[in-house]
């Protein structure tokens, strides 16, 4: 006995002219972006949905749609299961990256490209097989950053990013203001990412902006 698909016809875009697609049966999705002082166009552009459909089908949709696009579907890093994929592509504006899942009955989208060129306008791009990590402090004491077997002083007043490029890992790093711990946490970069270190204290995780 053949069991029937959960698509029930073809998946079409939305939006036939928008370069991060979305099939136009999503039951939700949402578009952020990442952008700079300075810069006109977005770093990152992120797009996340749900689809009542297989996540097969999904696949299917998001490599047409993307050829299309000119994007190219690279063979590292790809996976593809029953029930998630992940697949890497090289867009006309940089990289991009898709991973599907499942959730609830339907499969989940997450679309991302990362713009090179801007990212190399504002001097975020990292060196290569590195990762790049962005950070300042807008008050007026001075802090400091522990990080990767090091201590980095961050001077307080005006907000003067600082960077530091590191290999890909998971690092532990701390925040201290007046010899006091602000802020404990862990991040997890990969080459040719550039993330903003979260100095707050709230619950939050960094961000990712290229």
């Amino acid at each position: 006995m053949l069991l029937a698909s959960c698509s029930q016809e073809p998946l079409t875009a939305a939006d036939s002219h928008a370069d991060m697609p979305v099939p136009k049966r999503s039951s939700h999705g949402n578009l952020s972006t990442t952008k700079v002082d300075g810069i006109e166009v977005p770093l990152r552009l992120e797009v996340k949905a749900q689809v009542p459909a297989d996540l097969s089908d999904v696949l299917a949709f998001y490599r047409a749609e993307l050829g299309k696009r000119g994007w190219q579907e690279k063979p590292e890093g790809a996976m593809v299961a029953a029930d998630r994929a992940r697949l890497t592509f090289a867009s006309p504006k940089g990289p991009g990256t898709l991973k599907l899942g499942r959730a609830k009955g339907e499969t989940t989208i997450e679309l991302v490209q990362r713009n090179t060129e801007a990212a190399a306008k504002a001097n975020f791009l990292p060196m290569p097989g590195q990762a790049r990590l962005i950070f300042g402090y807008l008050v007026p004491d001075v802090a400091s950053l522990t990080i990767n077997d090091q201590t980095i002083e961050i001077a307080g007043g005006v907000n003067h990013p600082q960077m530091l490029d590191l290999p890909p890992g998971t690092y532990p790093y701390a925040l201290q203001v007046s010899g006091h711990r602000l802020r404990s946490d862990t991040i997890t970069v990969a080459a040719g990412e550039t993330w903003s270190l979260r100095f707050d204290d709230d619950d939050r995780k960094s961000d990712q902006i290229y």
